[in-house]
């Protein structure tokens, strides 16, 4: 199995971190974030990579290389302008062969891979999405009304929601569905599957997982490494 890796972002959300240093260089204990999700692939027996690159795309590709220190293969894709997390898909046609794995270059995880391939293609998706149950709390009192009447009002309530984790698995002729030019996302090339009848599943990750989208994020992926909480 191939595996693309979404590493173009400005990280402008973890700035001023970033504004050196592209988000997947930031180092989460002694390794960057990139390296930690490169040790994790070869573990689950993915040794080649393409990672899509964009802001200080130059320092991703010195740092590393064509991967042969990591016992992997890695290739690239440069964006001369943000694509969106699909729109690099259109010009990597060519170089997919069978069904790839595309995950975000920010998303620290413990998650099986091979585990969720077998289960995409028992399914027979086009598309599978690795989901995770949030919980979040609402910080206010919850009221449940009636004809302008407060029937019930519950303190803090939590809700539970299956999020999309930014870890997919798709069927290369999917990548017909984006269009030929602009900027695509992840969620409209699912919309867009959906509605063309196309088989979108789920695989939830029970294991670690972590988006370091924030700087809070970010000191709690490092704490966790630190604490050996997470083995990447």
């Amino acid at each position: 199995m191939q595996a693309v890796i979404m590493a173009g972002g400005m990280g402008t959300r973890l700035r001023p971190l970033t504004y050196a240093i592209p988000k997947p260089l930031l180092p989460i204990g002694e390794k960057p974030i990139l390296e930690l999700i490169l040790q994790r692939l070869k573990r689950s027996g993915i040794g080649d990579v393409i990672i899509a690159t964009g802001y200080r795309s130059e320092l991703i590709e010195t740092y590393f290389g064509d991967g042969k220190k990591w016992g992997v293969r890695i290739g690239y894709a440069r964006e001369s302008k943000p694509l969106g997390t699909a729109g690099v898909l259109r010009q990597l046609r060519r170089r997919l062969r069978g069904d790839f794995l595309v995950m975000n270059g920010d998303v620290l995880t413990e998650l099986d891979f091979r585990s969720m391939l077998r289960a995409h293609r028992a399914a027979g998706a086009d598309i599978t999405v690795g989901a995770r149950m949030l919980e979040t709390e609402i910080p206010y009192g919850v009221l449940e009304c009636r004809d302008g009447e407060v029937r019930a009002i519950t303190e803090k309530p939590r809700v539970r929601s299956l999020i999309s984790a930014g870890v997919y698995l798709i069927r290369p002729d999917v990548i017909g569905l984006i269009p030929a030019s602009g900027r695509y996302d992840m969620p409209q090339l699912i919309t867009k599957a959906i509605a063309r009848g196309r088989r979108v599943g789920t695989h939830q990750i029970r294991e670690y997982w972590m988006d370091i989208g924030h700087l809070e994020d970010f000191q709690k992926a490092v704490d966790d490494v630190q604490h050996r909480r997470v083995r990447p």
